[in-house]
């Protein structure tokens, strides 16, 4: 794996993803969407790895789609989109699905399918200076980047459709208020608050994943079949060293030591 668009590091059991075209304003291209499901696969192979801290360089998280590439590509606009969105689409299924937890931290704006993919993240951290819009539809097109599956659950469907239709900007404080981020910093504290985080998770036990799991899951499933889903984890994992450590260290009063395992 050779990224172009991006840095992929591992370091004490976290992976750290971070946008590096700040001169572009880490705009999704093709080589973007193509960069980040490859870290996504990295990610779902590498068994160091137990959750992942994803930043970006600059101003910017993420402008969104390159509208000076889909300028330049004309009539074949289309084929480039269709093409690009295979790879980019495809990296949010895999971060959705793999049982390791992803936090972003966005400083400054994420637009376009920038914000489509901070919704896609299991945690947000944003700065305080950050903003968020759509802007879709002031492009003349519509969503993409899993917004409809992720941002609607996140934020509500009355307020997606106000995101969408309007492209109103929504400031960081907002954005936590509508549940959009989980947690608001200063600017320069972004990235080592998403480092710590993703350090704090990957210190946890091997639940952490399957937790993640389960709610993703348990959200989308009749009542019964997500009681049975829950059944079926937590006896998994009460046969794990994790959760037999994590039960005698609460009971000894003292500090567990997790293995993942």
């Amino acid at each position: 794996m050779n990224p172009t668009t991006m840095t992929y590091t591992v370091t004490d059991h976290v992976a750290h993803v971070r946008f590096t075209r700040p001169e572009a304003a880490n705009s999704v291209t093709p080589a973007f969407a193509r960069d980040l499901r490859d870290v996504m696969l990295a990610v779902e192979s590498d068994d160091e790895v137990r959750a992942v801290s994803v930043t970006a360089e600059g101003k910017v998280f993420c402008a969104g789609g390159d509208l000076k590439a889909f300028a330049a590509a004309g009539s074949d606009v289309g084929a480039l989109a269709s093409d690009m969105l295979v790879d980019f689409h495809g990296a949010i299924y895999k971060m959705n699905r793999i049982p390791k937890p992803v936090v972003a931290g966005v400083r400054g704006s994420a637009g376009g399918a920038g914000l489509s993919l901070t919704s896609a993240f299991d945690l947000v951290v944003a700065s305080s200076s950050a903003k968020f819009t759509m802007a879709y539809t002031r492009a003349g097109v519509t969503p993409d980047g899993t917004s409809s599956y992720f941002l609607a659950r996140h934020i509500g469907l009355r307020r997606m459709l106000d995101l969408t239709l309007t492209n109103r900007v929504l400031d960081a404080a907002e954005a936590e208020a509508w549940g959009l981020v989980n947690r608001v910093v200063d600017d320069a504290e972004v990235d080592t608050a998403t480092a710590d985080l993703a350090a704090q998770l990957a210190r946890g036990p091997w639940a952490m994943g399957m937790a993640k799991r389960v709610v993703y899951q348990g959200f989308e499933s009749p009542l019964e079949q997500a009681g049975e889903m829950e059944s079926e984890t937590i006896i998994r994992a009460m046969g794990t060293h994790d959760a037999q450590e994590g039960i005698a260290a609460f009971a000894e009063k003292r500090k567990p030591e997790f293995r993942w395992k």
